[in-house]
This record gives structure tokens, sequence and C-alpha cells, in this order.
């Protein structure tokens, strides 16, 4: 227990004394039970199975389409053609299921990783595990800001205030303790699953799991992965909708003028449903849902996890990342490195340790948890053995006392132990103005050493107090930590400002402590800092205005972190915070990214903040902002792409029988080109690498969206040759050679057209086009040319598709046209490049090194 509420402790670490009456289950036992009662699971696996993925495909505007041209081929005795279209629509679905099962695998496995993780006491040591394979009789460590994973019992004499209200709809917390139930059966030792402690910590018995438990029989469910519609999937629906009603109002036009201007009705069905496949750009929502289930995925692979799919697309546009300092941007490692008292001072390790120095520990000790599990409490464990018995009675941090207060039952008199931030302790001890001076005099010199710096004090008394500013407390010293940056913040700073991405580090420590630190990590400290109580006294355009230049704020109470965030975000900054604590939970809601600690957060942090890191680490937010822009980029390619390619096909599909020329494209090319070649290309995009200066620019602009106008003008450009190309030389070719080799040719053009068009765009990305991370466009161009050369030359096939065979000059000539009308932008780009590439650049960044 410290006096930072924000920062929970490490399970992974946490040592039970061997004296715990609390040993837990051994690991034989508490694998029988899990195998006998199940998993500590409320609700089953929500992943959608293949049928119900199949059934949703079937409902799809495309596949009826194919439904109904397939049977008015069949009606018209045309058994290939029907028979192939049907084929095509049975692929079309296949396709969908296998993309969307790959993206249900994805989600399955970030579900996994979001399970809760708890804290156990199993063969007499702590350990974190799952919780779902938590198992009655379990020994359960609960601290503030957890929800319970499981009923239980509370045990021992702790108190815990706990908030209902998932169960009871109240919202006022109830008193939990756990002294034995009363005999009219109150559960006033009741902790009951899904129920969040509020303040306290204590130590539970499991009684029940999964759908035993109190929640689980009312079949509530409690998710860890937000599954809405993030903003660019709504909005990309609504043009979907929009596009697709015109694409059927269009097709039912061309259907009606061809039966009543040219008597061929038939035809003008297979036109109309021909110019409907065209133009419905059925790849958007696929190629959305695959980018972002993949894309949460690739982060989750960077130790990122992504609660809500939104936060995919603000990352790349973060420019303040806002940042605790304890296991942020310090290794989070404890150790007590200095001890002073009015007595002297010395080092824990010293031989001789002076009787002043080793009361202090053990006063510091008597304030801490008996079962350490913060990292203070354990590096005081390490230099002087933790209590075996429980304290009497406990007065947890608090806004108005940060301060740890514990009162100890001795057999003579009552002993008291205080330990927290030096501004509360100090209060506490009432102290003379000589001996508050040097004290002040020694915290300063400890803190710009950066230490973190915890006073203690001590009461002996007899009687039992309400609080404890009652007691007459003397003062026993301090006790210095040193928690060093991480080793490899320094350089991730230097990449975050490469990247245009302020960073300001927030924390409630000691002003001089966090100065040294964050001028140690390589933030800029050149503004000089702010203190909680600066900014209580500020307005908010005030607060807006005073820090638009400092970077450092310290004694910040969490709930002023909320101000924060909004101060910055009034001087138009685009927010990433990360929190950890229960008092975390409103900035991190109000923040554009929240990102929760994953190994300290608690419960409440997670399910505020949109991304939950899990190793904590400062490198793995620059991480997710990379791939926030790599994702950021790829996907508005694709969306791109996908504009582009339906230009040539719906002009195509079209423009043929308004110049009086026999038809292009028959359902059968458009289902080809848009169903399999086009999805397949537009999903390569997905795998492209990060820009090699994607962390050398500035974030993009706030108000810039991922796909709007300019990118459906930037479609039609890049789409318009390609369509002027081909149906040039469709018209030139189809008097000489007549309608299908014109065809075949004009075809062959245009599915060349383009492969190369989306080489082009991904030209971009500063890859080679015999790169590795280029083989998947190969293997989709050795495919297509398969199949064109099947489709062109086998007799059968060819007569389906109303191919004819056209002479190597003719097909030399399709595929050079497809590819200049589809990669001119590639090559004009990759020219650039070159040229750019041979003048004089800027040495990069290397970090100055020691002089030592």
């Amino acid at each position: 227990m410290t006096p930072s509420a924000s920062e929970p402790p490490d399970a992974s670490r946490a040592v039970l004394s061997p004296q715990s009456a609390f040993d837990g289950l051994d690991a034989a036992e508490a694998a029988r039970r899990l195998a006998a009662d199940g998993p500590n699971l409320l609700s089953a696996d929500r992943t959608r199975p293949v049928a119900l993925i199949a059934l949703s495909a079937m409902r799809e505007p495309m596949f009826l389409l194919l439904a109904a041209a397939s049977a008015l081929y069949l009606a018209l005795g045309d058994l290939s053609e029907g028979l192939l279209l049907a084929a095509a629509g049975v692929v079309t679905v296949a396709l969908v299921v296998v993309q969307e099962a790959r993206s249900e695998a994805a989600l399955k496995a970030l579900r996994r990783l979001a399970d809760p993780v708890v804290r156990v006491v199993r063969d007499g040591r702590a350990r974190a595990i799952a919780a779902q394979d938590l198992v009655r009789g379990d020994i359960v460590l609960l601290a503030e800001g957890q929800r319970a994973p499981a009923d239980g019992a509370l045990l021992g004499s702790d108190i815990l205030q706990i908030d209902e209200s998932a169960l009871t709809g109240e919202s006022v917390a109830v008193i939990r303790s756990g002294t034995p139930s009363p005999p009219d059966g109150a559960l006033s030792d009741r902790v009951l699953a899904g129920t969040l402690v509020v303040a306290g910590h204590g130590v539970v018995r499991v009684d029940a799991t999964g759908p035993r438990t109190a929640l689980g029989r009312i079949g509530a469910s409690l998710s860890t992965i937000g599954e809405g519609r993030t903003p660019l999937q709504k909005s990309t629906g609504r043009i979907v909708i929009w596009i697709g009603a015109m694409a059927l109002v269009f097709a039912v036009v061309v259907a009606l003028a061809y039966g009543l201007l040219r008597g061929l009705w038939i035809e003008g069905a297979l036109a109309g449903i021909t110019i409907a496949i065209a133009l419905i750009p059925e790849e958007f929502p696929v190629v959305l849902s695959v980018f972002l289930s993949l894309g949460a995925w690739r982060l989750a692979q960077h130790q990122v996890l992504v609660r809500r799919a939104a936060a995919i697309e603000a990352l790349g546009g973060a420019t303040m990342l806002c940042v605790d300092k304890t296991g942020t941007l310090t290794e989070n490692r404890m150790a007590v490195a200095a001890l002073w008292s009015p007595q002297g001072e010395g080092r824990p390790d010293d031989k001789a340790l002076a009787p002043a120095l080793r009361a202090l520990l053990d006063t510091a000790v008597h304030a801490s948890s008996p079962q350490p599990t913060d990292p203070m409490d354990l590096a005081l464990a390490a230099r002087a053995p933790p209590a075996t018995e429980r304290p009497e009675q406990v007065w947890p941090l608090a806004t108005h006392r940060l301060a740890v207060v514990q009162t100890w039952r001795t057999a003579e008199r009552r002993r008291t132990a205080a330990k927290g931030s030096p501004e509360a302790v100090f209060a506490l001890c009432r102290m003379t103005a000589p001996e508050a001076t040097a004290a002040r005099s020694a915290l300063e010199r400890l803190a710009s050493g950066g230490l973190r710096v915890l006073a203690v004090a001590e009461a002996a008394h007899d009687a039992a107090v309400a609080t404890p500013e009652a007691l007459d407390f003397e003062f026993r010293g301090l006790v210095g930590f040193l928690d060093p940056v991480a080793s490899d913040v320094p350089a991730a700073l230097e990449i975050a400002r490469a990247a245009g991405i302020n960073v300001a580090m927030i924390t409630g420590d000691y002003p001089a402590t966090a100065l040294k630190i964050a001028s140690d990590a390589g933030i800029d400290v050149s503004a000089g800092l702010m203190t909680g109580a600066e900014i209580a006294d500020l307005t908010e355009a005030a607060l807006a205005e005073r820090i638009r230049d400092v970077r450092v704020f310290a004694r910040v109470q969490p709930g002023q972190k909320l101000a924060l965030v909004r101060a910055f975000q009034a001087n138009g900054a685009v927010v990433a915070m990360t929190g950890d604590g229960v008092n975390d939970a409103p900035a991190l809601e109000a923040a554009d990214i929240g990102i929760a600690m994953g190994g300290r957060g608690t419960d409440v942090a997670r399910e505020a903040a949109d991304l939950v890191l899990l190793d904590d680490r400062f490198g793995s937010i620059l991480g997710a902002v990379r791939l926030g822009r790599r994702i950021f980029t790829n996907l508005r390619r694709a969306l791109v792409y996908v504009t582009a390619i339906h230009v040539p096909i719906a002009g195509l599909a079209l423009l043929p029988i308004l110049l009086g020329a026999p038809p292009l494209l028959f359902p059968i090319h458009v289902v080809l080109l848009e169903l399999v070649i086009d999805p397949v290309c537009s999903l390569a995009f997905e795998a492209e690498p990060s820009e090699a200066d994607a962390m050398r620019r500035p974030p993009r602009p706030q108000q810039k969206s991922l796909f709007g106008l300019m990118e459906i003008v930037t479609g039609l450009v890049r789409g318009l040759p390609i369509l002027a190309a081909v149906l040039a030389l469709y018209l030139v070719v189809l008097p000489t050679a007549g309608e299908a080799v014109a065809r075949s040719v004009a075809y062959v053009a245009l599915a060349v057209g383009n492969l190369a068009l989306a080489l082009a765009i991904g030209a971009s990305a500063g890859v080679g086009l015999f790169d590795p991370h280029r083989r998947l466009f190969w293997g989709i161009g050795a495919s297509l040319a398969a199949v064109l050369l099947t489709a062109l030359y086998v007799p059968g096939i060819a007569h389906v598709f109303r191919f004819g065979a056209p002479s190597p000059a003719l097909l030399a000539i399709a595929v050079a046209a497809g590819l200049l009308a589809g990669g001119w932008t590639g090559v004009v780009r990759v020219s650039r490049d070159a040229l750019a590439s041979r003048r004089p650049r800027r040495p990069p960044y290397q970090p100055l090194r020691d002089a030592t």
C-alpha cells in the first residue's frame, strides 16, 4: 500500500510470508476442481458459427443478384453459364466465410488476451492466473479498482467498500467486513462476482464460480471487447447503401430501355444485373471488417489489446501522449535506496545500520500490507520481514490524506504506523519549525536525486480512535525508493518527437522527483512544471493557456487528469492518455485514445479504455502508433483501390451499350473481377509494411477523415485511364477481329490494369516491386495469368466467357495497355522517389553518447 491509489500492484511479484494463514489450494487440487466444475465463465463463446456467417452472406444484395442471373440463364437453357454463375455465388459466399472466419478467429484471440487476470494464493504463494481458471476454495487477493471474479467470503479483519450496482442497481457502495456473518444471515462478509471494490483491500475465499455465482444465475454477461460498429464503418455503410440504391435504380432503367427500345427484354435484364453488380461496392464492408479485426490482431502481437475498434482509426492522429511516471517511463522495480531520520541517515545495505534507521524501516513495514504486493511494500519487505498478524484497524489512502495508516494491537498498547506523502505525514506529526525545516531539506535533496520519497511516522496509544488525526504522531523519517528510467524510454521519446507527438508526464510524485525523472527520460522540462494545487486554482481557459508549453505535472490528483485532458483538447490536440487507477476512468473516457495498463491497471481503468497495454511499456505505445499509422494508410489505399476499379467496370458495362456496340461485360465477367480478383488485391494491402518515414512525419490533421470526398475523387482519377484505355482498345479491335476477340483483348487489359493499379497504389509504401512483401501481389498476378489463359484458349471455358482466342500480338498489346493505364502513377512515383534518393540527406538522429 502506497500513497498512489492509481498505481496498483504487480501481482506477478507478490510473495506471501511463510507464516501466512492463507496458504490456498495446491496446484493438483485446483486442477481437479477445475475439471469438475468447469471454467469460471458466465457465458459461452460468442464466436459466430460458420453456418451463421454463410447465411448472413447469402442475404447480401450481391449474392441475390448472382442468384437472379443464374436463374435467368438456366431458364433460357444456357446450362453452362447458369451453373457457372451459381458456382460463382457459392465461391463468393465461401470467400466471405473465410474472410469473416479469419476475423472471428482474430477477435477470439483478442478475447483470450482480454480475459481478466486475478491474484490468488496457491501453494502458499501469490500468483496471477486467468480469472476463468478460478475454482472453489481459491484464496483471492482483491484490491481497490478490481471486480470480484467470483462469489466468496471476505477473510480476516479487512474492510472493503463495494459497488454492487451491477447486481442490485443501487449506486451507494456497501461495506463488507471479514468478521463472521451474524446469525440472521446478513451478508456482511459476502463478495459477489461482478461487483467493484471501491476502496480497501482484502482476502476472499471463493465458494462459487461461473454460472453458479449470483451474477451467473441471473444470466448476466460481461463483455471484454467492444464490437460495435466504428464511425468509419457506419459512414462507409451509408455510402454503400446510397450507391447500391442508385445502382439498382440505374439497372432497372437500363433494363427497361433495352426492352422498350430494342425489344430485348432478356438481354435487358442481364444488362441491368451486370450494371448493378458492377456498381455496388460490396467489397467495402468486407475490407473494413478484415482490416480492423486483423489490425487489432497485429496490435495484440505488439502487446496492445484493442477494446474499441474506433481507436485503430484514431491512433495515427495522436498529437499528445499523456503518461504516468511509475511503470510507464520507469522500470517499476522499486528498491529502498536511502534512509533519513532526524538522528542520521544511511543506506539499507549498510552493515551497521543505526537503531533509528532500523526503527524507521520497522515502522514503514507496519504501515504496509501483511501480504505485500505493491512494489514499494515489496521493497520494504525485502529489507525487513513483514508482520505475521493482521492490523486491528486500517485507514486506506484518501484524497484528503495521502497516507496509509494502520493500527496494531500489542500486549501493552496500540501501535499506529503511518506511511505516505511527506506533506500528509508532516501534517499528522505537527512538527516544530526546525524539525520541519530539516525534514524538508532532506526531502528536497533525496527527491532531486530522482528518488521517490515517503515519510513515516508512529504513534503509541491505549484507546481506539476514530481518525488518525486524533493521534499524536512522532516523525520517524524518510524512505527513498529508486525506480530508474527504463532503458528504452529515451530512444522511444526521440521517436515520438520525430513523429510530431508531444509527451507529457503526469504523476502524483514530489515535484523535484518528477523533474529529475522527466529530464532523465528526455521530456522537455524547459517550461518547468505544474502542480495539482496550481491546476486546481485555474479556470478551464486559463489552464488551457498555461499548459501550452508545460510537459511535466506533479502532485496531480487522479481526478485532475480529466481537466488536463480537456485542456489539451481545447488547444487542438488529439490526446492519448494512459491510466491505471479507479479515478483515472473519467480521463480515459474523455481522451481521444484511452490506454489502460494491463499489468498493473485496475478493472475499472481497463473497462474505460480503448486500448490495454499488456506489458505496460512506453515503447509499446509508440509501436501501437506506428501500427495505427500503417493500418490507416493501408486501409485508405485499399478503399481508394476498390473505388478506382469500380470506375472501369461500371463504365465498360454501360458505355458500349450507349454507344451501340455489343456488350463488353456480362455477369460472369464482373463476378470474376469484383468477387475474386479485386477483393484479393485489396486485402493484399493489409500485409503492406509501414512506410520507412511513417514515424518521421507529423500526425495527420484531426479533421482529415480516412475515406471522404478526396479519396473518392482520387479513385475516379485513377480508374478513368483504365476505362478510357480498355474502351478504346475494345472499339478499335471490334471491327477487325470481331466481338469475341475484342472482348477477350479488352478483358485482359482490364484485369491486368486492375493488378497494375494495385501495385501502383502500393508503390507509395517505398517497397520495391521484387521485395518479399510483394510476393502476394505476384502470386495474384500468376494466378490471374493462369485463369485468363485458360479462359482464352480452352474452347469450352472460352465459350462460357464469350471469349475468342486473340493473337499473340493482340494479347501483348492488351497486357501493355493494362500495365500502362493502371500503373502509370506508380511509374511516376517510383521515378520521383529515385530522383529524391540521389539528393543528399541529413544523417539520421543519433542519441548523444556519454562522454565517458
